[in-house]
């Protein structure tokens, strides 16, 4: 009986400190997240837009007065859009749509996404429009219906700034070309690719091609002639060597069959804006008067920001970022350890139907790759259930149904840890199998398996990057919307990097600390 009062002390001790670490670890996720002030997505075009003196289509109009559209967007197509120094959504497609809406009366919620991304969200039904920069072809046309066209585009080629060599597409021949994938500019790459001798690499960003260019990664870019013209006023350091060849035209995207009250008020609102001089003004105030660029859109002086001033300029920015992640961490740590205890536990059951809905659950997620399940989650689902999945749903969903596949290996290890002799010891004390693993064998597998769920909520902050690609705004999905303005992917990418390292490790620091208190004998 003393022996089993023993254990019995001892185990509400591991238990009273086990929950007091969780408690404490999700307390420092969520102080530091209050470094930043949650970012909101949602635009009221009719308070952000100035007023347009339109004359209005009454049906559409009337079709659509009130109501609110969730418009998609890319997320680094300047000048047609990105955000500015506030991190507000501007550009050419922005500010025009922000005008069409206040002009017929509707309201806009804008995704930024990235054009893949954007596409999947329309077809999903977690948008209602795609605007970015969208070429109009009789591919899309079979899926999408299209808007009147609203810029009529064009490609051009630019290299590196110091490179003497290539003067035209003749002088290609065994070099690699890099467009942006679904662009107009790649069409047209892979298109002449054979004529010219040269390769074609295809990425999803504009400032990552012209990275790729500036490193010697590739020998020329192939863009539309805006977005290239626009990015060297911003010192994207290039150069371009090649006239405009005429391209396809731009449109507003719906998809097929549906949404034809707002393609029908955004056709009006856009023949408003051009009857009034609205358009000419949204054009010239990115492009300048003679439609190829505004230098006035550069630094006035015409000299290139510090670091410095730089990173004052993008630490608001970067700070929402910052809250975003810890918070979307913070959250899915806590239904993953939920998860990873419940399973873990059913891993190590003597029941082999528990045992064997473990094993499945843990050789589904950690056999696909994570990128896979947040696609499916903010994409996929709404097809299947015909309802949209908020993104922040699908973030914690994603993050932690992974790495609670991980922790039900970390669970399953430390139990498994336990010397055998103290499952034995306890029953030979009357105790049962459920109460010897609750008061005997858990609280020393917590001893044993801190250090390693503490490495998982580690890379469980790290893994949140990947959900920038269903846009959500978490920090280096901020960091892109920043160099996509500025082309200064080096300099924004090392201070998110410092961002990252400092986090993680005051992270690791307090949770080592509560580790060692918890712990101490």
């Amino acid at each position: 009986m003393h022996i089993e009062k023993k254990f019995g002390v001892a185990v509400m001790r591991r238990a009273s400190q086990w929950r007091t670490m969780v408690g404490m670890m999700l307390a420092m996720l969520l102080c530091v997240a209050g470094l930043g002030s949650l970012g909101v997505s949602t635009v009221n075009a009719a308070e952000d837009t100035a007023a347009t003196t339109t004359t209005t289509t009454a049906g559409n109009a009337a079709a659509v007065k009130g109501k609110t559209f969730k418009i998609a967007t890319d997320t680094t197509f300047a000048p047609f859009e990105f955000r500015d120094s506030s991190g507000q959504m501007v550009g050419i497609d922005m500010d025009m749509l922000r005008a069409i809406a206040k002009d017929q009366g509707f309201e806009v919620e804008i995704q930024s996404l990235g054009f893949n991304a954007a596409l999947q969200a329309l077809s999903s039904g977690q948008a209602d429009g795609v605007i970015a920069g969208m070429s109009i072809t009789d591919e899309r046309k079979a899926v999408y219906d299209f808007s009147d066209p609203y810029f009529e585009s064009g490609v051009q080629m630019a290299i590196a700034k110091n490179n003497d060599e290539i003067k035209g597409y003749e002088d290609l021949k065994g070099k690699t070309v890099v467009a942006k994938t679904g662009a107009e500019g790649e069409t047209f790459a892979k298109k002449n690719a054979k004529k010219y001798g040269y390769t074609v690499k295809s990425v999803d960003q504009s400032a990552t091609m012209y990275e790729m260019v500036k490193s010697g990664n590739a020998d020329a870019v192939v863009d539309d002639y805006p977005v290239l013209a626009y990015g060297i006023t911003q010192g994207n350091g290039l150069k371009t060597v090649t006239p405009k060849v005429p391209g396809g035209s731009y449109g507003f995207a719906v998809n097929k069959g549906q949404n034809a009250d707002l393609l029908a008020a955004f056709n009006a609102g856009l023949a408003n804006l051009k009857q009034s001089g609205e358009y000419d003004k949204i054009l010239a105030k990115y492009l300048g008067e003679n439609g190829t660029a505004n230098t006035a859109n550069a630094n006035a002086s015409g000299a290139k920001k510090s670091f410095l001033d730089l990173a004052k300029d993008s630490f608001p920015a970067l700070m929402i970022g910052l809250k975003n992640t810890l918070l979307i961490t913070a959250i899915s740590f806590v239904i993953a350890l939920v998860l990873g205890i419940v399973l873990g536990l059913m891993r190590v059951a003597p029941n082999p139907v528990l045992s064997w809905i473990a094993r499945v659950y843990v050789a589904i997620f950690r056999g696909t790759p994570i990128l896979v399940w947040a696609f499916f989650f903010y994409f996929g689902i709404p097809q299947l259930i015909g309802h949209s999945i908020n993104i922040w749903v699908a973030g914690a969903l994603t993050l932690s149904l992974n790495s609670g596949a991980y922790l039900v290996e970390i669970v399953r290890g430390a139990i498994e840890s336990v010397n055998k002799g103290q499952m034995e010891g306890a029953r030979s004390l009357g105790l049962n199998y459920n109460q010897a693993m609750r008061k005997v064998i858990l609280p020393q597998a917590v001893k044993i398996g801190t250090p390693a769920i503490i490495n998982q909520l580690v890379i469980m902050l790290k893994d949140s990057s990947l959900l920038l690609a269903i846009g959500f705004g978490e920090l280096l999905y901020q960091a892109q919307q920043i160099y996509a303005a500025n082309f200064r992917v080096t300099e924004t990418l090392l201070m998110v990097g410092v961002i990252y390292f400092v986090a993680i490790t005051l992270l690791t620091w307090l949770a080592n600390i509560v580790d060692r208190r918890m712990n101490k004998r």
